[in-house]
C-alpha cells in the first residue's frame, strides 16, 4: 500500500513535527539550488553567497539528524510510529539531504570559473528543476498521488534530457566553452531530480519499491 495511505489518525499528531522538518529541508534545498544556479547563470559572485549556502545546507543536515532522533524516540514508546512509516522517513530524509550536497557541487563549478550564461537552454533546465523541488514539498505534504504521478513522469523526461546532454558532450566536443562544466552540471541536476523522484515515489509506491524511479527506465523491474 502506498505510504500516503498508511498513516493512521492516531499517529498524525506525532508526525506533525517531522513533516514540518521535511518541508523546511526541501525549502532550504531550493534556496541552496537557486543560489548555486545564480552563480552559474546570473553572474553572482560565489563569495557573496558562500555563507548563505553553507548555513542553509547545515540546516538541511541538522534537519536530517533531527528527523532521525525523533523517529528513534517515537519508535521506542508504546503506541509509537509504525515500522513502515519509520523506514519511509529514514529513506526520504537522506534523499533530501543529498539534494543540498548536489547544490553545493553546482556552486563549486561556479567557484572553478564555469559560466553557463551563454546557453539559453540552461535557464529553462534551472527553472524546471527549481519548480520540481517546490512541487515535491507540496505533493509530499498533501500526499497528492495524482500530482505525484504527473511529476514522476516529468522527472523521467528530465532524467532522459540530462543523459542526452552528457552523451552528446562525451561523444563529441560541440565547439562551445565550458563543455566539462556543462556535463558535470547535467549530472548533478540529474541526481537532484532522481532524489526528488525518490521522495515522490513514497507517495505512490509501497515501501519495498522506494527508490524505484531512481533507476533508469530500462533498468526498472
Amino acid at each position: 500500500m502506498p505510504f500516503g495511505f498508511t498513516r493512521s489518525r492516531s499517529t498524525d499528531d506525532r508526525l506533525d513535527a517531522i513533516e514540518e522538518i521535511i518541508h523546511r529541508m526541501l525549502n532550504d534545498d531550493r534556496i541552496v539550488f537557486d543560489l548555486a544556479m545564480s552563480i552559474l547563470l546570473d553572474g553572482v559572485d560565489w563569495r557573496g553567497v558562500r555563507r548563505e549556502i553553507k548555513v542553509t545546507d547545515q540546516r538541511v543536515n541538522e534537519g536530517e539528524r533531527e528527523v532521525r532522533r525523533q523517529l528513534v524516540i517515537r519508535a521506542s514508546v508504546a503506541g509509537g510510529i509504525e515500522t513502515p512509516t519509520i523506514l519511509v522517513y529514514m529513506s526520504i530524509v537522506k534523499d533530501i539531504e543529498r539534494i543540498g550536497d548536489y547544490g553545493k557541487n553546482l556552486r563549486d563549478l561556479g567557484r572553478y570559473g564555469a559560466d553557463l550564461s551563454g546557453f539559453p537552454e540552461w535557464y529553462e533546465l534551472r527553472d524546471q528543476v527549481a519548480k520540481m523541488i517546490t512541487e515535491t514539498a507540496e505533493i509530499f505534504a498533501a500526499r497528492d498521488t495524482e500530482r505525484a504521478r504527473e511529476r514522476l513522469i516529468a522527472g523521467d523526461k528530465l532524467l532522459t534530457d540530462f543523459d542526452k546532454i552528457v552523451h552528446a558532450l562525451v561523444q563529441e566536443d560541440d565547439g562551445q566553452p565550458h563543455a566539462i562544466a556543462r556535463a558535470l552540471a547535467a549530472r548533478y541536476l540529474k541526481r537532484i531530480v532522481a532524489h526528488l523522484t525518490n521522495v515522490l515515489s513514497a507517495v505512490v509506491m509501497p515501501v519495498d519499491r522506494l527508490d524505484y524511479f531512481d533507476e533508469d527506465p530500462e533498468d526498472r523491474e
